[in-house]
């Protein structure tokens, strides 16, 4: 028995027939997904009896994963790279933030000219971007993860264990996640959510479930049935390109789940919640940043609650490029008057790659960090 797969409710069950209650399996809860215990006896949770105590002990298996290596960048990010049980190597990063109020006088200082224009904010907390599969089937054209195929998607535990490592060693507090790793979470949906329960559980990571976001390259599937299900976590949903020739050349996955049938997911999603859905947008210079294409996208997206979040590509083999300051700026002009907010979003971590699209499970660049 792998207590560290476990969700709240499934932990209960499983105890019960040790003679373990459910005030008891509570504050087992708590030890095994809070303070990542792997001791179980009366003393490292109270009310546990010694019977109890030695039969679990006997019942229960303690996986984890093995660290290979972690690189740290520049700008503050840090790469962990993991190798799983049976050989697969995943990746994790974790994401300096600022304080909002420090970033925000900053920002009104820089206006007033009161502060260098590249000053740098002091991290208060970070965020963990996590896998959720080894490799990727996907193969979007511009991502290292998807030119290392399909290998297998990752158990619960799996999951939880990225977090857990990384927080351990931490001098911040992790404060929110984001399943954009490798790996297509939607494909690996029981499992993904099962972990973002456990991580946003009061008893266990205490994440938010507003600052658990969950993306998704297209998998209209899931996308419904996410909904059905009225999640509290944030969705986002990578689109490519506006039109349905264009994207299929970047992401395979159109020719399964048609730009039509996604976008009247994303409308299902909107309306039933209430909230913005983030449109992940991989920015390409001279590819899908043209003001026509900021026009398409307006008329794509009309009437539906989203936001943009524009993401530079990344792209070791060097047939992609980011857009230049001018194509950007002539795109983000086209999208002003469509009244569809946009973010453009810091890829960071690019030396080691970190970046968005880049995990690869890879050693490269940067520091070590022992």
């Amino acid at each position: 028995m792998n207590l560290r797969d476990l969700d709240r409710a499934s932990l209960r069950d499983a105890v019960a027939p040790f003679g373990v209650g459910p005030d008891v399996a509570g504050r087992l809860f708590s030890v095994v997904h809070r303070d990542g215990g792997s001791v179980i006896d009366d003393r490292t949770v109270r009310g546990l009896s010694k019977a109890s105590a030695a039969g679990l002990a006997a019942a229960t298996t303690w996986p984890d994963l093995e660290v290979l290596d972690r690189r740290r960048s520049a700008d503050g990010f840090v790469k962990y790279l993991f190798r799983l049980a049976d050989g697969p190597e995943i990746e994790a990063v974790r994401i300096p933030l600022p304080d909002p109020d420090v970033a925000r006088d900053l920002k009104a200082r820089r206006r007033a000219g009161d502060a260098p224009p590249l000053a740098a904010l002091p991290t208060a907390k970070y965020t963990l971007c996590l896998s959720s599969q080894a490799g990727c089937a996907l193969a979007c054209d511009f991502c290292a993860t998807g030119r290392l195929g399909g290998i297998r998607s990752l158990k619960t535990w799996e999951i939880l264990a990225q977090h857990r490592r990384i927080a351990a060693e931490a001098d911040h507090p992790i404060r929110g996640v984001v399943f954009m790793g490798m790996g297509e979470p939607f494909l690996n949906y029981d499992n993904v959510l099962r972990a973002a329960r456990i991580l946003s559980d009061p008893a266990g990571a205490a994440i938010a479930a507003k600052a658990i976001s969950i993306s998704t390259a297209g998998i209209v599937p899931a996308i419904r049935r996410f909904t059905a299900e009225g999640h509290r976590f944030r969705l986002i949903v990578s689109l490519g390109a506006p039109g349905s020739a264009e994207r299929r050349s970047l992401m395979p996955i159109e020719n399964k789940y048609p730009l039509g049938e996604l976008v009247a997911a994303i409308r299902g999603y909107a309306e039933a919640t209430g909230q913005r859905v983030t449109i992940a947008y991989v920015a390409i210079g001279g590819v899908n940043t043209t003001p026509e294409h900021a026009r398409a996208l307006g008329e794509l997206l009309q009437g539906i609650k989203v936001k943009l979040n524009v993401i530079d590509v990344s792209d070791e083999t060097g047939r992609y490029r980011p857009p230049t300051a001018d194509e950007l700026g002539r795109f983000r002009d086209a999208l002003g008057p469509l009244g569809i907010p946009i973010v453009r979003r810091y890829s960071g971590g690019n030396e080691i790659g970190a970046g968005c699209g880049t995990l690869s499970a890879s050693r490269r660049g940067g520091g070590a960090v022992p």
